[in-house]
């Protein structure tokens, strides 16, 4: 994963950044040390029409059909100029108490997409089961296939662009992991987590406070690196 500050690669188990110190306990004196209690679909900039916000929960449900384990989380907010997007959403996905998501989906298998309609720029974070799965060259394209929308303020149809193709990204890495589970467990590095129960469950998906991944963020100076 990377340091939501200076960007540098570091382990996930750390406690802080050892390039530049930066720690989750920097995150919870800026915006707190309690829950937050919210929904999968939380908007709180007012930007979704409630006919918007009903395909939009029906998206984050379906979601969770596909993925048994997993659950999609959208926040909408106006951040201040002190904000740094990548670092409130990996806050929030930690601090999140999601009211309408089961207790046997935890926040290490959440994804969290986090616009600031402010700024324009928008947000993935993930937890860290999901480590083995996605990439941050992954949710790079899933961001810059919806960026468009998300610039015409057509938030609804940016936010299914996400979940879509964010959702075949994890149905592709689900196929792979069951020709090479192994492969995914040392990807994963500790089987001792469930890895080999969370690949099954994946690839069963037809059926029936945590730390983590680091998010990745896209915004226009992103397309000129």
């Amino acid at each position: 994963m990377k340091c939501p500050r200076c960007v540098q690669r570091i382990h996930r188990s750390a406690v802080q950044c050892p390039h530049c110190g930066f720690s989750m306990r920097d995150l919870d004196l800026q915006y707190g040390k309690g829950e937050v209690r919210m929904r999968k679909l939380s908007d709180a900039a007012g930007v979704l029409r409630l006919r918007e916000r009903k395909k939009a929960s029906k998206w984050l449900d379906e979601f969770e059909a596909r993925f048994p384990q997993l659950f999609f989380s959208v926040y909408y907010g106006a951040l201040d100029e002190m904000s740094n997007i990548r670092q409130f959403g990996m806050w929030l996905l930690n601090h999140g108490a999601f009211e309408d998501v089961d207790l046997s989906r935890p926040n290490d298998g959440g994804v969290l997409f986090v616009v600031d309609i402010n700024s324009r720029t928008a947000s993935i974070s993930y937890g860290y089961l999901l480590d083995a799965f996605l990439t941050e060259d992954d949710t790079f394209k899933v961001l810059s296939a919806a960026h468009p929308y998300l610039l015409q303020g057509n938030h609804v149809k940016a936010l299914n662009v996400v979940v879509n193709k964010l959702s075949a990204v994890l149905r592709k890495r689900a196929s792979h992991a069951r020709r090479s589970p192994e492969k995914y467990e040392q990807i994963a590095g500790n089987k001792q987590q469930g890895m080999g129960d969370i690949l099954q469950r994946i690839r069963s998906s037809k059926q029936p406070r945590t730390y983590t991944k680091d998010n990745h963020d896209y915004h226009r100076e992103e397309t000129k690196r």
